[in-house]
């Protein structure tokens, strides 16, 4: 029997700072989400960030916190509800860090009977510290504690024809009359080693911002920083945006390494002190809505923006769990699901 695991980042259990404490632990001790050695890593985020950032982040994750709990989780169940309305084949949840693991979603589906699972990442880019934590971690859990499963990984879907319609409508419902002079694509960053680390090439990846654009290069498969481009590229082609009223940029880094560039909260306040006055944002790397869309984006960008001179910026909203982004992870497993089928024919 076939199953499907959508799996999202996750979030701490409430908004106190232990919580907030516990969750930033087991997320940054990630190697892939902080690549040092192991003795670095614990000097970093046990020596120094837990006993700093808890407390400030606590206090970001209240003012965006629902009376439902985490926007994230209850996004994402709110999802999965209405993708398992759409398919036949049982559809679990589960989260890479937090109190919804992966090891409680794959078990809750083998108590159904399901014997091959079917994992789609929220994320619609690949990168280290998304999709690929994920896949190992699958890969650790099945070793371990479900020999019998076999695992079916899902591809980055950043440049799916339904995927990128359904983005560009949302976009165009939430900018319809409005009066808007540049959008800004503002994807998560990522430091520019992890793109390197993920070059299968070894070498081709020249973080020139030339290669990223050529066609057919295999490493673009695992390549963050093309396939946001790329999804940049297919939105404002399907928007009929014109060159020059739309850019991509990324945020929220961390440390003193590079991170991709430009960065976003730089490139808001340079665009209010050039005199734009007038700025919508939307953030293609989630599909929830979370701490780094409602508080990073919507209220700190907002206030760099209008700190500079800028008077409108328009936040618009992740896909969420909007009907037609169901539908396009229905597609998915119904196309998984036809392969499989066909595959056992022949």
């Amino acid at each position: 029997m076939k199953g499907i695991l959508l799996v999202n980042l996750g979030s701490p259990e409430s908004t106190k700072p232990k919580d907030v404490k516990k969750y930033l632990d087991e997320f940054l001790m990630d190697p892939r989400v902080i690549d040092v050695p192991r003795w670095a890593r614990i000097l970093l985020v046990r020596g120094i960030i837990l006993n700093t950032r808890p407390k400030q982040s606590a206090k970001a994750y209240a003012k965006i916190w629902w009376d439902e709990g985490s926007p994230l989780i209850v996004l994402s169940e709110r999802l999965q509800k209405k993708v398992q309305e759409k398919v036949t084949i049982p559809v679990g949840l589960a989260m890479r860090y937090g109190s919804m693991t992966l090891k409680k979603g794959l078990q809750e589906l083998v108590d159904q009977g399901v014997t091959e699972v079917k994992t789609i990442p929220l994320y619609p880019q690949f990168a280290m510290a998304t999709t690929e934590t994920i896949d190992v971690k699958v890969d650790e859990l099945v070793a371990a504690h479900f020999p019998q499963l076999k695992i079916t990984r899902t591809p980055a879907f950043y440049k799916r024809e339904d995927y990128i319609n359904v983005l560009s409508k949302s976009i165009a419902e939430s900018l319809e009359g409005l009066d808007y002079e540049h959008l800004l694509f503002s994807y998560h960053g990522v430091p520019e080693r992890h793109i390197r680390k993920s070059d299968i090439t070894n070498g081709n990846c020249k973080m020139n911002g030339k290669c990223c654009f050529k066609m057919g290069s295999p490493q673009h498969e695992f390549c963050y920083k093309h396939q946001c481009e790329i999804t940049t590229v297919n939105v404002a082609k399907k928007l009929g945006l014109k060159r020059g009223t739309y850019s991509t940029t990324f945020q929220s880094r961390l440390g003193f390494d590079p991170w991709l560039q430009p960065y976003t909260d730089r490139t808001v306040e340079r665009m209010g002190k050039a005199g734009v006055k007038k700025l919508a944002v939307v953030t293609p790397a989630f599909v929830s809505d979370c701490l780094e869309t409602l508080e990073e984006i919507a209220m700190e960008a907002e206030e760099i923006f209008h700190e500079v001179g800028g008077e409108q910026f328009t936040t618009i909203p992740c896909l969420n769990d909007r009907d037609d982004f169901a539908q396009v992870l229905a597609n998915m497993i119904e196309e998984w699901r036809i392969v499989t089928i066909e595959t056992a024919i022949a």
